[in-house]
């Protein structure tokens, strides 16, 4: 009983000096970066209006239009991802990283503070990005605010968070550069989509954002398993194995998702479409 006492107390001593010696000291001081307390706050009142509140408040009230609000906080989003795109390429992807192993460094000079600000920045981005749902609700767009949703707004910013904390700069990092990319076509989609039904009846490419982001984990699964095989890269190769894993996870439910949205709608379409000429067949008879 003892022995196996002491190697469970072994195993989180492991745990908790691993964590201890990759702290980023540069990013500690900086906002909702010291202690995950804040963000467990902010994601436990997500949770609780999304799931409870909101829908209670909502429920004998019409929807709110928010058009305006819309407009601004999309474009306020394609800002953003266009920003930490842009700061992701310059901080390290754009040439100064290796696709096949780029250990994190907590050095000081320029180019690693700059990516180092991009991590915490995209952090920011993913706490910002909850309104998403909020919106949801005060618009009642129950069919949105799906399990797949609420999942991935809920852990994005956990993965981000651990990310500011441990790992701003590195292997890591290319998932937020893709990410960031693939939100600037997102928002920009939902920003015309909020210009009104004049707008939106040329957004035929939603499904392929979707595609985008499926590729996207494809990229990461890859990029993230290599490590495995590298018994020289300086990179955590347990914090590689849970984004290969996360990684994975996402893509089985982003496909999952196109399947049941995209191809079952392709496939009721045509359904459709045979059943109005066979319609259309019998009355020329």
């Amino acid at each position: 009983m003892s022995v196996k006492l002491n190697e469970t107390q072994n195993i989180v001593d492991k745990m908790v000096n691993f964590f201890v010696e990759h702290e980023d000291l540069r990013t500690k001081s900086w906002f909702l970066s010291n202690a995950p307390g804040p963000l467990f706050m902010i994601l436990g009142a997500y949770l609780y209006f999304c799931l409870y509140a909101g829908p209670r408040y909502m429920r004998d009230r019409k929807p709110f239009e928010l058009k305006n609000t819309l407009l601004i906080y999309n474009a306020v989003q394609v800002l953003l991802s266009w920003v930490l795109f842009y700061e992701g390429y310059k901080g390290g992807w754009g040439g100064h990283y290796n696709f096949k192993c780029q250990p994190v460094t907590y050095a000081t000079d320029p180019i690693s503070m700059r990516m180092a600000r991009a991590v915490w920045l995209y952090y920011i981005a993913k706490i910002t990005e909850l309104l998403d749902t909020v919106f949801f609700v005060l618009r009642k767009k129950d069919r949105q605010i799906s399990f797949l949703h609420l999942y991935h707004h809920t852990l994005m910013p956990v993965c981000a968070f651990i990310g500011v904390k441990y790992f701003a700069g590195g292997h890591g990092t290319l998932l937020g550069f893709i990410n960031s990319f693939i939100h600037i076509i997102m928002y920009a989609y939902y920003l015309l989509s909020a210009m009104g039904p004049k707008v939106q009846k040329y957004l035929w490419w939603k499904k392929y954002i979707t595609i985008l982001q499926i590729v996207q984990f494809l990229i990461i699964f890859v990029h993230t398993l290599q490590i495995q095989f590298q018994p020289n890269c300086n990179f955590p190769k347990s914090i590689a194995a849970l984004l290969t894993f996360n990684a994975g996870l996402f893509t089985y439910m982003f496909s999952s998702f196109y399947v049941h949205n995209y191809k079952r709608e392709a496939k009721q379409a045509a359904q459709a479409k045979l059943a109005a000429q066979a319609k259309l067949a019998v009355k020329q008879e």
